[in-house]
């Protein structure tokens, strides 16, 4: 089940935070439950997806894109990922998280986030691309930013993130069935 409770929570935590620009990181602290674990006692592949959403919203929240969307009539959606997994994280263990939005392009908006554990070792990392969608379809997320900024431009991406994009591109869609 989604961890509406935990949303809650941290969207309630975070309602009184410093508000943050577009493009700064949001830093919040997960603990891994029992509920998320997988066979091997540790947090569960899928999960780390979920716990990842318990940065986004409140980051959303604090530099003003969920109220902007909101506002506007726009939702926001995953529309692509890539994941690495480095370090275990086991059942009550502590996890620092970092979310940063690093940019966006004609299509999509970039965000990196990142779990670390006490020792200061990074435990994950995800690259996420995100779209904007009104009235059910994508649309260019400056036509979202500009609601908040009509002057705000996008950092330029770091070279990473163009190699996965241009990689990206490379993949078939539909892929052969």
């Amino acid at each position: 089940m989604y961890p509406f409770v935990r949303m809650f929570y941290q969207a309630w935590k975070n309602r009184n935070a410093p508000k943050l620009g577009l493009f700064e990181s949001h830093h919040s602290r997960h603990v891994c439950m029992p509920w998320d674990i997988d066979l091997w006692l540790e947090l569960n592949n899928g999960r780390t997806l979920t716990i990842f959403d318990l940065g986004r919203v409140p980051m959303s929240i604090r530099n003003g894109t969920a109220k902007v969307a909101k506002d506007g009539g726009y939702s926001m959606a995953v529309a692509g990922a890539s994941v690495r997994y480095r370090r275990r994280v086991t059942t009550f263990q502590t996890v620092d998280m970092v979310t940063t939005p690093i940019g966006f392009d004609d299509k999509f908006l970039y965000i990196e986030q990142s779990m670390w554990d006490q020792t200061g070792e990074c435990c994950n990392h995800i690259l996420l691309r995100g779209a904007v969608i009104k009235k059910r379809k994508l649309v260019p997320p400056k036509e979202l930013f500009d609601l908040m900024d009509p002057t705000l431009e996008s950092p330029e991406l770091p070279a990473w993130v163009q190699n996965w994009i241009a990689a990206d591109d490379t993949r078939p869609w539909p892929p052969t069935r």
